[in-house]
């Protein structure tokens, strides 16, 4: 899976996050992914995934905390 950036959200307001990661999500193409960087475990960002693009997409930790959290997520092919 290709990653092709990193979206650190960190300094986005909280009710402007799940917005921009939708949106970058939605223009990937299959087989792309891209690196979120968090503050906090994004476990709701998980839920809504699930809930919204069930089967469609892939969720990898790469770092969980304390401080900074990453996590790959990418479009299935």
């Amino acid at each position: 899976m290709q990653t092709l950036r990193t979206l650190d959200v960190r300094s986005v307001a909280p009710r402007e996050r799940h917005p921009a990661i939708f949106n970058l999500f939605d223009g990937l193409e299959p087989g792309q992914s891209f690196e979120l960087v968090n503050d906090h475990d994004p476990k709701p960002l998980y839920y809504q995934f699930s809930a919204e693009r069930n089967g469609r997409f892939v969720w990898e930790y790469l770092e969980q905390g304390p401080e900074v959290w990453r996590v790959r997520i990418g479009k299935k092919e």
